[in-house]
């Protein structure tokens, strides 16, 4: 079992293959349900597309990140499971963590920065987590939090550089190109990457001809800029968005991405601001910001897209009570 504690195990590890997706499906069935994939007149109109949405943000912790928890808990033994779990977090991985650790018994620390979104903090503590808050950004909670597993001799768990979290993260577009077969395109986003290696790693398996296009912040670019010049880039985050908000690239999802990504695009947060308004107009559906990239990129691309069939995954709505109202003043005219 790899932990991915170093630049080093991370080159060393390969991603998941189509059928650890499978077994990861198989591995997740009894503690999740499938999610639904919708379609929505209004948001046909608008988009100018049909459009699929994959509605991640019904799971448990309104966030698609679950599966690559209790995907990862199911994989270890219970010498790892005994060992207590630490990682870092923005604020859904670590709620999908606690989630399964909960679930399997284990005692787990999620290190978090400074600000983080108090939504995501109450819940992962209602699940059972400890958490601490070192730094600024998420980079720095996982700094802090490798040198805490060292010292304590604690299961280390990062984000991205973790196969066995890539595989049950990857079951969403498995379930999605089963619900919508024969997509034209998919639109993921991509904070750590776990999702968009998913998808490309099932698309290209199932659906060959599905293009799949990443979204990510342009106020937070390292993991674009790191696809496009094929090394690992660190660049200043200033997005508000936090399950965008990396400063840096993570190796083994960008060796995932370089070989298998159709296309990456940046968008404005105010972009993801106006998209969680549209779901909620469109749709009824809440999303947190990060959670409507996916959105936020098709209507970049609207024009592009034009009549094709389309795949969006809305990843997440663990959205606060003020990044709701910020989202609203950025509404779209009626007349848009």
């Amino acid at each position: 079992m790899t932990t991915g504690n170093s630049p080093e195990a991370a080159t060393a590890m390969r991603g998941p293959t189509f059928a650890e997706v499978l077994q990861a499906r198989k591995a997740i069935r009894p503690y999740l349900r499938p999610t639904p994939t919708l379609t929505y007149p209004a948001l046909n109109s608008y988009v100018g597309a049909q459009v699929y949405v994959k509605r991640e943000d019904t799971q448990p912790i309104s966030s698609f990140k679950v599966r690559g928890g209790i995907n990862l808990l199911v994989n270890l033994t219970p010498e790892e499971r005994a060992r207590g779990l630490i990682t870092a977090s923005s604020g859904n991985h670590g709620q999908s963590i606690a989630y399964a650790c909960r679930l399997f018994g284990a005692r787990c620390i999620v290190a978090l920065p400074e600000g983080a979104n108090p939504t995501k903090v109450e819940a992962m503590r209602g699940f059972g987590a400890e958490v601490l808050f070192h730094g600024s950004a998420f980079d720095d909670a996982r700094l802090y939090a490798e040198r805490l597993a060292r010292e304590e001799g604690m299961f280390y768990v990062h984000a991205a550089n973790e196969p066995l979290l890539i595989a049950g993260v990857a079951t969403e577009t498995l379930e999605l190109l089963e619900a919508a077969p024969d997509l034209d395109v998919i639109f993921v986003p991509l904070g750590g990457g776990s999702t968009a290696t998913g998808a490309c790693t099932v698309a290209k398996t199932v659906s060959p001809q599905t293009r799949v296009v990443a979204v990510q912040s342009a106020q937070a670019p390292a993991a674009y800029l790191s696809w496009k010049e094929g090394r690992i880039v660190e660049a200043p985050m200033q997005s508000e968005a936090e399950g965008l908000a990396t400063r840096m690239g993570y190796e083994l999802p960008q060796r995932i991405l370089r070989e298998l990504l159709d296309d990456f695009i940046l968008v404005d947060d105010s972009d993801l601001w106006q998209a969680v308004a549209v779901y909620l107009d469109k749709c009824h559906a809440v999303s947190e910001p990060a959670g409507a990239a996916a959105l936020a990129g098709a209507l970049k691309l609207r024009a592009e897209i034009a009549g094709k069939k389309v795949g969006v995954i809305l990843s997440g709505a663990n959205i606060t009570m003020a990044q709701l109202r910020k989202a609203l003043d950025h509404a779209p005219a009626e007349s848009d």
